[in-house]
């Protein structure tokens, strides 16, 4: 699976305890996404049209309303690296 620079960071982040908190406009809908590190860190790369992407792909799931975070396929896509600085 092709994953790209931006996506593969976002995915790392979550491997490492980050998760993506998300909010609605009163329906099924969402407007807009805020990933945090484990350390309380936002991250700017995640935005809503990546988070679709990831979401489409079934990379991050969300159990009953809670924030996103990575699925087991995701964690089988993501490469390993040491930080998420380069790709």
């Amino acid at each position: 699976m092709n994953i790209s620079r931006r996506e593969q960071r976002v995915l790392h982040v979550l491997a490492l305890g980050g998760r993506i908190l998300h909010e609605r406009a009163g329906g099924p809908k969402i407007i807009s996404v805020t990933c945090l590190t484990r350390d309380g860190a936002i991250l700017s790369d995640c935005d809503l049209p990546l988070f679709n992407r990831l979401r489409k792909r079934r990379l991050i799931e969300s159990k009953s309303g809670s924030p996103y975070r990575i699925s087991r396929r995701g964690r089988l896509s993501v490469r390993a690296q040491l930080d998420n600085k380069g790709a």
